[in-house]
């Protein structure tokens, strides 16, 4: 894909004193320009699929005609396929296929089913230098032949005599002698039943307790995580804040099941409140108090979007620290927008969630009413720390 790229791509590149008439034919053309992401890399096809693309939409300009033939147009890029002025539609048996070509040529659905009656050289054409409308035409022999050639079924000869047969079969060869197969004589049941007396199966050694126990000494298994060490690992992931809550809740259940741990115990509004908390940076010290117990029951309240914020305002508010800036704001929503997170703040404080303040210095400070809480000054457009390092 890359070849081809290179090549379809040095043909655009040209000086214009080299641009002539051509005719570009591309066979296999569901290999160069897929209708979806395979085994290759992203690279190598959006390379190849931009280089077919220009090709057929922008190769007139230079004289550049494009011919693709491909077996399975429904793996064809659409891009590439719509860009063509006439079709040749032959026969075909999927039924994505067979709707593919039936759209591609105009036709209702069940029309569609008539490219399976197709015989060999026989074409549906459509086109400016075909027909107007979908017309059957039939394709003349052709004249090459491939380099396995064409084959044909020739005619059994003769039936022979059953007796020539044999001796056709059975006669060796002019340099192979006829060997005569030499087959040991059968052992008699009595020699069997002797053998089988005769041996013994090896006797297990005696087991002993002690000896196993030495040999193999039991381990003692590692404790359990807690949950909430479950959801730190989870967390580890720094786009894990940027995800939906719904997709992390499904990370941490498959978490808790490796470790052995009931995640079901905690529910996906529980697990949305820790991830709020979690977002906001508040540590396990913290959680704890009385203090920020009336906190979390006030976002509690709140909707989904509000409540990380609020409990980074409240946490910066509660250990009197500078005011968090807009992109750490916009990291707690779930968001790398800082313009998202001052809009947010705008609709809390209309809400008479936040009062916004801003001093002489342009520093903003936010109080949070319900609290009685006010965080220090701080600057709204630094960068956050966490997505920095």
């Amino acid at each position: 894909m890359r070849h081809a790229a290179a090549f379809l791509g040095g043909l655009f590149d040209v000086d214009r004193e080299f641009w002539f008439p051509m005719l570009v034919v591309v066979d296999e053309a569901q290999l160069f320009a897929p209708a979806a992401a395979g085994e290759v890399s992203d690279e190598a096809r959006k390379a190849s699929l931009g280089a077919m693309t220009n090709l057929m939409c922008r190769g007139r300009k230079r004289g550049l005609a494009g011919i693709i033939a491909t077996q399975r147009l429904a793996k064809l890029a659409k891009n590439v396929a719509a860009e063509a002025s006439n079709f040749l539609m032959g026969r075909t048996f999927l039924d994505i296929d067979m709707s593919r070509a039936a759209d591609l040529l105009g036709m209702e659905r069940r029309q569609a089913e008539m490219f399976r009656d197709l015989n060999r050289g026989h074409f549906i054409a459509l086109g400016p230098a075909l027909s107007r409308r979908p017309l059957p035409i039939r394709i003349g022999d052709v004249q090459t032949d491939g380099r396995t050639g064409n084959a044909r079924l020739m005619p059994m000869p003769p039936s022979a005599a059953p007796a020539d047969a044999r001796d056709l079969i059975m006669k060796p060869g002019e340099n192979e002698s006829l060997r005569a197969m030499s087959r040991p004589a059968p052992a008699s049941t009595a020699d069997i039943l002797a053998q089988l007396a005769a041996s013994q199966p090896p006797q297990p050694p005696a087991f002993s307790l002690a000896s196993e126990v030495a040999a193999h000494p039991v381990r003692e298994m590692p404790p359990k995580p807690s949950l909430d060490d479950v959801l730190r690992e989870v967390l580890t992931d720094p786009e894990a804040l940027y995800r939906n809550v719904a997709q992390v809740y499904q990370d941490f259940l498959v978490r808790c099941r490796q470790y052995g741990v009931n995640g079901r115990s905690v529910d996906l509004a529980a697990f949305r409140r820790k991830m709020a908390t979690a977002r906001a940076g508040v540590d396990a010290e913290t959680a704890d108090t009385p203090e920020w117990e009336k906190a979390l029951a006030l976002s509690t309240a709140m909707p989904e979007d509000f409540q990380a914020v609020f409990l980074m305002l409240a946490r910066a508010a509660h250990d009197q620290t500078a005011c968090p800036s807009n992109a750490q704001i916009a990291r707690a929503r779930g968001s790398r927008s800082p313009r998202r997170a001052l809009g947010l703040l705008e609709f809390m404080e209309q809400r008479g969630l936040i009062v916004i303040e801003m001093d002489a210095y342009g520093a903003r400070i936010i109080e949070l009413p319900a609290l009685g809480w006010k965080t220090e000054a701080g600057n709204p457009d630094a960068l956050d720390e966490d997505e920095v390092a």
